[in-house]
């Protein structure tokens, strides 16, 4: 099956940069493209991508707006990719708490742009976990109690403890020593008790809870 992308940057020369890599893999097809995040509902209703590459800094409705726009108003929405110039940056990190799975630099090899649709169409998060540590650092709120609310049991909270660290499933199963099917259970709880759609605000939660620090 062929993963299908929607680009949206204010800057054609990304954009057209974008297409190239994107259109050149065989399971990879550029639908259609935006310069402004109000673009996207209508093009994202009329193509049905599976991936939107969103760029946060545009002018007139930005990245985080379009984003947490079309998450909380699509039936079926697809994964955002978050595209950013700079990694430590409040835009990023708004984007992320507003649903987007990860986010790539746009300096990123094009090697990295293809895995990074690839991984987040097939349901995973991008997660960097020190970039996360970093943009939590610098501008999330501390101290909330979406971790208590939750009540997750010892394994569970054992489970997101790892999960901060960017293991991945097989990972996590290995330092357990259960099976990758038990651990997927156990993620699949956790983001429903934490009401997230995935392990990207799943980190998030437990960072600005105070369940992990940004210092370690």
């Amino acid at each position: 099956m062929t993963t299908g992308v929607l680009i949206v940057d204010d800057d054609e020369l990304i954009r057209i940069g974008l297409r190239a890599i994107i259109d050149a893999q065989p399971d990879l097809e550029v639908l259609a493209e935006a310069a402004d995040g109000a673009e996207v509902p209508p093009l994202v209703a009329r193509h049905r991508p599976d991936v939107v590459l969103m760029d946060v800094r545009m002018p007139g409705i930005d990245g985080i707006q379009a984003t947490r726009h079309l998450l909380t108003t699509s039936a079926d929405p697809p994964r955002v990719l978050v595209v950013t110039t700079f990694a430590n940056d409040e835009y990023v990190y708004e984007a992320l708490r507003a649903g987007a799975s990860g986010f790539l630099l746009k300096r990123a090899r094009p090697a990295e742009v293809v895995e990074a649709v690839r991984v987040v169409a097939a349901g995973e998060s991008l997660l960097f976990p020190a970039a996360i540590r970093q943009l939590v650092g610098a501008y999330g709120p501390v101290g909330g109690d979406r971790l208590r609310a939750a009540r997750l049991t010892e394994r569970e909270a054992e489970v997101l403890r790892l999960m901060t660290t960017g293991r991945s499933n097989p990972e996590i199963a290995a330092h357990l020593v259960v099976g990758v099917e038990t651990v997927k259970t156990h993620v699949g709880n956790v983001l429903a008790k934490l009401g997230v759609r995935d392990r990207t605000q799943a980190v998030i939660a437990a960072y600005e809870s105070g369940f992990v620090t940004p210092s370690g």
